[in-house]
């Protein structure tokens, strides 16, 4: 396999299963140092254990990205134990309690918005000012074509949330573009994780709305984001780029 990004040090949060997981060891398998963050703390240790076991440098530590602290611990680790910091994916997410904008709970409101967006915010406030020690880097944003190019009903805190994000990615990509770091928000379709549940006849709907009529395995959205992180994509920033196997543009 290509080491696209050999001795790269990299941030995922989201880390303990689904895409997060699969980019986890996807980067370490492409050389880079992990610095893995999730709040399932055992499911977290395995995936560390299972990529320093296969000879990549993995060192992880649990907590909530709502928590700004916690955004400074991780780029903390990043620099203690590898030096430095050269980029990161910030995967973690929540799609919350799903139903229609009258009837949502103030708190179900806050939760996805705290998961999916205010982490986005403590994340750049601690990762840009490591890059910027590097000479440059990257960050990925993990938000979605809902609310981009889809409204989906009952998904109004999320839609909000992930549209943020991509906000969010084009100023901070402007801001900091003069600085060697690039910006950019990834959108998955449909993917085979934990967060879609195990429901078939939820997964034959989901297929169906896709253009290639199949879900993504998680492996395939981590290959889109290491091209982002990766010297490849180096002249690509604040985009929103689409990985949802044709799910924006299916009518039928």
């Amino acid at each position: 396999m290509a080491m696209r990004l050999k001795d790269k040090t990299i941030i995922i949060t989201g880390a303990s299963s689904g895409i997060g997981a699969a980019a986890a060891l996807l980067f370490a398998s492409s050389g880079a140092n992990v610095v893995l963050g999730a709040r399932r703390e055992d499911r977290l240790n395995e995936i560390s254990k299972q990529i320093t076991q296969s000879d990549g440098n993995a060192v992880c530590v649990p907590g909530d990205v709502t928590d700004e602290a916690y955004a400074h611990a991780l780029v903390e680790l990043a620099e203690t134990r590898f030096g430095g910091l050269d980029g990161a994916f910030n995967n973690a997410g929540i799609t919350g309690d799903l139903g229609p904008i009258p009837d949502m709970e103030s708190e179900t409101w806050r939760k996805a918005i705290a998961v999916n967006l205010d982490s986005g915010f403590f994340a750049a406030k601690s990762q840009i000012p490591s890059l910027r020690k590097r000479g440059g880097g990257s960050i990925v944003f993990t938000s979605s074509f809902v609310g981009h190019t889809v409204g989906l009903p009952g998904m109004g805190a999320y839609a909000a949330a992930k549209a943020g994000l991509i906000g969010l990615t084009q100023v901070l990509a402007a801001e900091h573009g003069p600085e060697n770091i690039r910006i950019n928000a990834l959108l998955p379709g449909g993917t085979k994780t934990p967060m879609a549940g195990d429901d078939a006849k939820f997964h034959d709907v989901v297929r169906s709305f896709h253009a290639l009529k199949r879900m993504a395995e998680p492996s395939e959205i981590a290959h889109a984001a290491q091209f982002l992180l990766s010297q490849e994509a180096s002249f690509v920033t604040g985009s929103a780029m689409l990985v949802d196997g044709g799910n924006s543009i299916n009518k039928i």
